[in-house]
């Protein structure tokens, strides 16, 4: 019955409904050693499915039951988004308690594993982090956005508040409804990870710091930036960038939706940013080049001089 409902309302014809008995199976019955990631919302998995194809599967967390239906109009609208740079729901299993979500397996490790160093990822320098930064606005904006997502002939699609708590648009958790606005908000929180290396949600530190936006918005009122980017970003050249993009993630999660910029606004800004970054960058290059080809000159100068002298 479920998975009739799903086939029927809007589903990709590409997404694959699995039985609760090969996602067991790939999984070696959920073994411990196969956990990927664990958090609030669920549980990650790492399966092998036939022919050795690799897998994430996600159990995720719901405490009411009613909430099960709103999940799979949830599951829908994730099944459309198909884009490059966004891990793609290959399909689900809707024989369990909570639908199970299989998606496709990232090898090298996803944004949230290089920004938060987790699983010895490498170190993202701050040309790659503008450069993801840009790419992923513009995937926004050319209709991958959830509030994109939701069939234009309905005003507003019942679903179930889904996400880590840190990401989500507040006037959407108090009216159910996305929208492009709400993109725009979880947007700045990713700027804001990417510019200070720390999560979202962190229970770990201190009150006024467990809630990233709302402590980078205090620092950035006190004109504080520093004490929140991530040192290892800053260097001679790029603290001017980094308050720019400061400014733009700050305008990206006000509270009010209709205070915030537009997506197409926030991806013409940040395109506009790396081009000059890559301007600089060329630019620092060929300065490079300069000095290492009149250092150069003037090594065979010396070498002349030294052999005119000696009578080599």
């Amino acid at each position: 019955m479920r998975g009739k409902y799903f086939k029927q309302n809007g589903c990709s014809e590409n997404d694959k409904i699995f039985s609760a008995e090969e996602l067991e199976k790939a999984t070696n019955n959920y073994h411990e050693s196969r956990i990927l990631g664990k958090g609030a919302q669920g549980t990650v998995y790492k399966g092998t499915l036939p022919e050795n194809r690799m897998v994430a599967i996600k159990k995720s967390i719901i405490g009411d039951h009613s909430q099960v239906e709103p999940f799979i109009n949830e599951i829908m609208v994730l099944s459309q988004i198909n884009h490059k740079n966004v891990v793609k729901l290959l399909g689900c299993c809707l024989e369990t308690p909570v639908p199970l979500l299989v998606y496709e397996y990232v090898t090298h490790g996803s944004l949230f594993d290089h920004v938060h160093n987790t699983a010895g990822s490498s170190f993202l320098p701050w040309e790659t982090r503008l450069r993801i930064a840009t790419e992923t606005a513009e995937a926004l904006l050319s209709d991958f956005g959830a509030s994109r997502l939701v069939p234009s002939d309905q005003a507003q699609i019942t679903t179930i508040v889904q996400g880590t708590f840190g990401y989500l648009d507040p006037e959407c958790m108090h009216t159910g409804q996305l929208t492009e606005k709400s993109d725009v908000y979880s947007f700045g929180v990713v700027l804001i990870e990417l510019l200070t290396g720390r999560k979202a949600i962190c229970l770990e530190r201190s009150e006024e710091q467990k809630i990233l936006v709302m402590y980078f918005v205090s620092l950035m009122k006190k004109d504080q930036l520093h004490d929140i980017v991530d040192p290892r970003l800053l260097n001679d050249t790029n603290f001017e960038q980094l308050k720019e993009v400061a400014t733009l993630a700050r305008q990206c999660v006000r509270v009010k939706g209709e205070e915030r910029p537009t997506m197409k606004e926030v991806a013409h800004e940040l395109a506009g940013m790396q081009a000059m970054e890559m301007y600089s960058w060329g630019k620092r290059n060929l300065q490079v080049e300069e000095s290492e080809h009149l250092l150069a000159e003037e090594l065979k100068n010396i070498y002349w001089d030294n052999a005119t002298n000696h009578g080599v």
